[in-house]
């Protein structure tokens, strides 16, 4: 008698080719239209499912658990940060939860870079400038930004993605500087010619470029906080891919407005999907450019991801302990 296939319950619209295999292998409920569920939609999938694939945009909290039915044994996160998720109630009531680490770290430190150029040289000045049909010809003092190269750049959380951007950005030029929870291994400080810093504070005052690469915990919540802010240098930028509670957004626009600071590039922001109208006012005036939280938007990205959740599934459905579960001490 052939196995019982697991119910998996999607939340959002992933990749055809993701979808397809899990159908293949799962007894799997699709979100083909890719409207985000309500909570109470959330509720009724954690009643039913013995596999819920949530991502970033579902908040699965301790109100969405305490519904959860017998069944439900494993949370495979399309995601890296598991921030969108209750771990430690989940673990309490039972249920496994694993990410998909790893898989995103050459996209979002590419799009580090991005920013980290788009900046200073004033990319989206020269776009709006060709588009308005202002570009009157070159000019030896017309749109001048600044070079990266020769910079001083901190790193705030030095993991796989905060390492991937040492690794580019030292190839531009930029002089490596990091701030971590732990000291990385010596071979990898030699290699990066990192320097580290156990004072954030001192680290920050210091920096020509700050790029926040650490994950969303109680702990690192407005961990750029306005002290914090205050402590950079005039002529710094800050770019952050990583999350927007992590910097005191309200704080980064009084800085931007007064001048306190040269330019920022956001890729997620502290509210989101909603966007501080400030900051839009100020990304029309050239002071920052704002992404919709696409660092990790490649086909190959999500297509690897879903790959991960997969193996995830298969794993633990084997009796196995699925190799990226997550424990609320590691978080």
């Amino acid at each position: 008698m052939a196995k019982k296939k697991p119910l998996v319950v999607v939340t959002r619209k992933l990749p055809d080719a993701v979808e397809t295999r899990m159908r293949e292998l799962f007894d799997t409920r699709l979100n083909i239209d890719d409207r985000p569920m309500t909570q109470a939609e959330l509720v009724e999938a954690v009643k039913t499912a013995d596999v819920l694939v949530p991502t970033i945009t579902d908040k699965i909290d301790a109100a969405v658990l305490s519904q959860a039915g017998d069944s439900l044994r494993l949370i495979a996160n399309f995601g890296n940060g598991v921030d969108n998720i209750d771990v430690s109630t989940a673990n309490n009531r039972g249920i496994t939860v694993t990410n998909t680490p790893g898989v995103l770290t050459e996209d979002t430190a590419d799009m580090t870079m991005g920013l980290m150029l788009a900046v200073p040289r004033r990319l989206a000045d020269g776009i709006r400038a060709i588009d308005s049909g202002d570009w009157g010809g070159w000019s030896p003092t017309w749109m001048l930004g600044r070079r990266i190269s020769g910079k001083r750049l901190g790193i705030v959380g030095m993991g796989r993605i905060g390492t991937a951007v040492a690794r580019r950005a030292k190839a531009f030029g930029m002089s490596i500087h990091y701030h971590n929870r732990r000291r990385v291994a010596a071979s990898l400080e030699e290699e990066m010619e990192a320097t580290y810093w156990d004072s954030l504070d001192q680290m920050l005052a210091r920096m020509d470029v700050v790029s926040i690469h650490c994950p969303r915990t109680p702990a690192t919540f407005h961990l750029l906080s306005a002290r914090r802010l205050k402590l950079m240098r005039p002529e710094a930028y800050i770019v952050n891919t990583a999350r927007g509670e992590v910097l005191d957004e309200t704080a980064l626009v009084r800085m931007l407005e007064s001048g306190e600071l040269a330019g920022a590039g956001l890729d997620v922001f502290e509210h989101e999907p909603a966007i501080n109208p400030k900051l839009m006012a100020l990304a029309k005036a050239g002071k920052v450019i704002l992404l919709p939280h696409m660092g990790s938007a490649t086909i190959e990205g999500r297509i690897d991801m879903g790959e991960k959740v997969i193996i995830n599934i298969r794993t633990f459905m084997d009796g196995h302990r699925p190799p990226d579960r997550i424990l609320p001490s590691m978080l």
